[in-house]
């Protein structure tokens, strides 16, 4: 009996607690719903949510050398509508939060949720889209909450999430009305009124008005517990009064981040010094006690990681106190710390760049700025910026090695015979120092891969003004263990001074001797004859007799050599007055042509360019010495014409290049092909060294290809790609060489029965232009007899004695064969029919004819 009580109280009990436990508005069912809510469901989610948020975290890089983004994010530009997650983890906190909602959602008899974790589902939910970027059923979950659960203790947080949701989709204004509000309707503490901050903040600064978001990130940064928070919001603070111009408050917030040190990550700390540093004033600023600080900066080995960055401070540094080889040397130790940062690299590179544009080495400079424009993001305005000024450089490289090489080879074949051999005998002691060096290179080099366990010597400390000593490298006197160091190296010595006397000449010892146009004769001649070494036997190397059997003697070899540099004298003096505005280096490369015997037709030009130039330099003597000059000698000039009525809009217009072309234009389009060629011809030599000449010559290639086909165009075509390389015409002439040439060169015809459109021929002579007027109104009208609509007539240049009168539009062989013989056997009025003989052709067939000129290989194939 007792056995049986107890069996009956036992399931008894059980049935009451299923019932409990049940979705019932009961203590024990709100209960055990809220537990099991909590530590199974949600806490699965949230160790998924969190895994997800790191993996966020860990895919962004922050760019300090912009704004920091409030929020670490990197947000796509798409607005995702689907269910379906990209990161799993937030599937799976999503998944979790679905199913507390679906499996634990208590509804009383008053229809509100008495399950207190529901709302925190809806949480999680929410923060699992918005990490995976679907904004608009992110905002749908956290206004779920706000319209079921007003009371929720979270509802601080809920609107914040909301709100980024918003700002997310473009909503700016409205996620700054409701938090306003909520602000002003609530009393908010803590890190609830830091985040509500930081996103009223980021809200601002999406709408520009960065100043408001100045005083909500103060807010945040003073409220927030979280440390990483902290040194984020100070260090936007610091970025902001920079661009207010308060350095001073700057330094306050980023010291702010300073002092948290090892409590945020290293790279906030580091950053915040080297934008503290950036702020130094080098005019009022303690210098040793700054030099002092980057050298402190450089030698922590905890800054190994970041030695890029302070490497390329300390540059800066040193360029502002105009030290130019030692902020060189440090932007090249910079990029070779550089651990992927393509923003860094960018800036060290674009600023090499600069350094050796000022210095006038533009070939140089230019690879300086490919480097950078492969380090940075295309269509920004900072790689459109350094792109134009990459291509500005491709006239001027080419131009220069032009100059360089053949005022090297002048200057030796003018040269006696003994002083020749002087020259060379000097080019082959330095070889022989090149050799030397190389080989004492490679020993050390060696030994430097032995000594595994030592530190290699461009990796140790080195930057300390008031210590030169420290430069890269010095190990000491000789005999104190730093024998390695190249001024103690006799070999390396030579080297380096036949390398300097190589690149810049004798120089004298003076003040800004980089811009000297004084160069000894060394330097003049290298240019010439590196390939010659290169392709020397060993024999041949060390022979004077061998270098000097290389140089050109007949007269017509020399004046071509001087005929193709002075063009690029020309060329270099257009471009430094046009595209750099150097009027002093513009200057020195026409009166330098001038001297050198040029061409009769760069003569006018160079005097007209060289007149602009002194007026702008101030120099009005010589500016009306050059104008004289120009009126008296050459009056018909239009040069001439121009300096007599500087004025005339109408003398401009008539004479302008692009007047000049547009006529042109217009007579190839009526197909006047062979006056086209002739008055290119003629402008090309009028408008010599104009952006425009290279219009003219592929103006005239296409006409030369109308006229006497193919073979022509495409040699004229290779000579533009070859002259003019680093125009717009010259690189599209070199595509058409490399796509459109091989596709154009077949000649072989297809047989007519394969084509489905065809054409019938009438030959005429050139200077049959009467008769080929009335023929064609004969024909049109003859066509109108007949019951081809939709025939049509065309009057085709085909070669200087040729001209066809085309009918095009027929489909068949047999029309087109049928077709003149019915013209001809037509008869209506009295009126005769076409008896002109004609070609039946495909159109095929008759595009390759009019390309190759090869109509009797078409009538005659045996």
């Amino acid at each position: 009996m007792k056995t049986f009580t107890k069996a009956i109280l036992f399931l008894f009990s059980v049935a009451f607690l299923v019932h409990s436990c049940g979705r019932n508005d009961t203590l024990v069912g709100r209960n055990f719903h809220a537990v099991s809510t909590e530590f199974n469901t949600l806490y699965n989610g949230d160790i998924a949510l969190q895994k997800g948020i790191a993996t966020v975290n860990n895919a962004f890089t922050e760019n300090f050398w912009e704004l920091l983004p409030i929020e670490r994010m990197e947000v796509k530009d798409e607005v995702r509508l689907s269910n379906e997650a990209n990161n799993s983890d937030f599937e799976r906190a999503e998944e979790k939060a679905i199913k507390a909602i679906q499996k634990h959602t208590i509804t009383g008899d008053d229809g509100k949720e008495k399950n207190p974790q529901i709302d925190e589902a809806y949480l999680m939910l929410g923060k699992a889209r918005y990490y995976d970027q679907r904004f608009v059923p992110a905002l749908a979950a956290f206004n779920n909450i706000l319209n079921k659960y007003p009371a929720s203790d979270k509802i601080n947080q809920v609107k914040v999430w909301r709100e980024k949701s918003n700002m997310r989709l473009g909503s700016n204004e409205i996620a700054i009305k409701n938090l306003k509000r909520h602000l002003e309707q609530e009393e908010v503490k803590g890190q609830d009124l830091a985040d509500i901050s930081a996103t009223l903040a980021e809200a601002f600064i999406n709408i520009k008005k960065k100043d408001s978001a100045l005083y909500y990130l103060k807010t945040a940064a003073t409220e927030t517990k979280v440390n990483n928070e902290k040194a984020r919001y100070h260090f936007i603070i610091g970025q902001l009064y920079n661009e207010f111009g308060e350095k001073d408050n700057a330094n306050l917030a980023f010291d702010a981040v300073i002092d948290l040190h090892r409590k945020i990550p290293r790279a906030f700390y580091i950053n915040a010094h080297l934008a503290k540093a950036t702020n130094f004033d080098v005019n009022s600023g303690d210098k040793i006690a700054f030099e002092e600080y980057l050298a402190e900066l450089e030698e922590n080995r905890e800054n190994r990681p970041f030695l890029g960055k302070i490497y390329h401070r300390i540059a800066e540094y040193n360029r502002e106190e105009e030290l130019d080889s030692l902020s060189e040397a440090y932007y090249n130790k910079s990029l070779r710390a550089t651990q992927g940062d393509q923003v860094l690299n960018a800036r060290n590179y674009v600023t090499l760049g600069d350094m050796y544009f000022d210095r006038k080495a533009y070939k140089t400079a230019g690879s300086y700025y490919d480097s950078t424009l492969t380090n940075m993001v295309e269509k920004t305005k900072q790689y459109r910026v350094v792109k134009r000024k990459r291509e500005n450089l491709e006239d001027v490289i080419y131009y220069e090695d032009i100059a360089k090489v053949n005022d090297s080879i002048l200057y030796l074949v003018n040269l006696p015979k003994v002083e020749q051999v002087t020259v060379f005998e000097k080019l082959i002691e330095n070889l022989k120092a090149q050799e030397l060096a190389a080989e004492e290179q490679a020993k050390i080099q060696a030994a430097k891969s032995a000594n595994s366990g030592g530190v290699a010597l461009d990796q140790r400390p080195s930057f300390a003004r008031n210590n030169r000593a420290n430069l890269p490298g010095v190990n000491g006197p000789p005999g104190s263990g730093g024998s390695n160091f190249y001024f103690y190296n006799q070999t390396a010595v030579a080297f380096g001074k036949n390398e300097f006397l190589r690149q810049w000449g004798d120089r004298k010892l003076e003040d800004n001797w980089r811009f000297s146009n004084s160069r000894g004769s060394l330097n003049t001649n290298t240019e010439a004859i590196d390939n010659i070494v290169a392709n020397a036997t060993e024999d041949e190397r060390y022979d004077p007799e061998f270098y000097i059997k290389t140089l050109p003697t007949e007269q017509t070899q020399i004046d071509s050599i001087a005929k193709e540099r002075n063009y690029a004298y020309y060329q270099l003096g257009l471009i430094y007055k046009e595209n750099f505005s150097e009027y002093q280096l513009a200057k020195s490369k026409f009166e330098a042509l001038l001297k050198s015997n040029p061409e009769e037709r760069l003569i006018i030009p160079s005097k007209y360019n060289l007149y602009k130039i002194y007026e702008i330099l101030g120099q009005n003597g010589e500016a009306e010495i050059t104008k004289n000059e120009i009126l008296s000698k050459y009056p018909d000039s239009r040069y001439a014409e121009i300096l007599r009525n500087p004025n005339s809009q109408l003398i401009k217009d008539e004479n302008s290049a692009e007047t000049i072309y547009e006529k042109l234009f217009r007579q190839f389009e009526k197909q006047e092909y062979a006056a086209v060629i002739t008055s290119a011809e003629e402008q090309i030599k009028v408008f010599e060294g104009d952006g425009f000449v290279p219009k003219f010559e592929i103006l005239k290639a296409s006409a030369l290809g109308r006229l006497k086909g193919f073979e022509a165009y495409k040699e004229n075509v290779n000579y533009i790609a070859l002259t003019y390389p680093n125009s717009e015409e010259g690189k599209r002439a070199l595509e058409i060489l490399n796509t459109a040439i091989p596709a154009l060169e077949n000649k072989e015809f297809t047989p007519d029965e394969d084509s489905n459109a065809f054409t019938v021929i009438y030959e005429f002579n050139t200077n049959e232009g009467d008769l080929i007027s009335q023929f064609m109104v004969d024909l049109k009208a003859a066509i109108d007899r007949t019951n081809h609509k939709n025939l049509t007539l065309s009057k085709d240049v085909y070669n200087e004695n040729t001209v066809f009168v085309v009918v095009h539009g027929l489909e068949f062989k047999t029309s087109a064969l049928g077709f003149g013989q019915t013209l001809q056997d037509y008869k209506e009025d009295n009126t005769k029919g076409i008896t002109r003989p004609h070609i039946a052709m495909s159109t095929t067939n008759y595009t390759i004819v009019q390309r190759h000129k090869n109509l009797s290989d078409y009538l005659n194939p045996e």
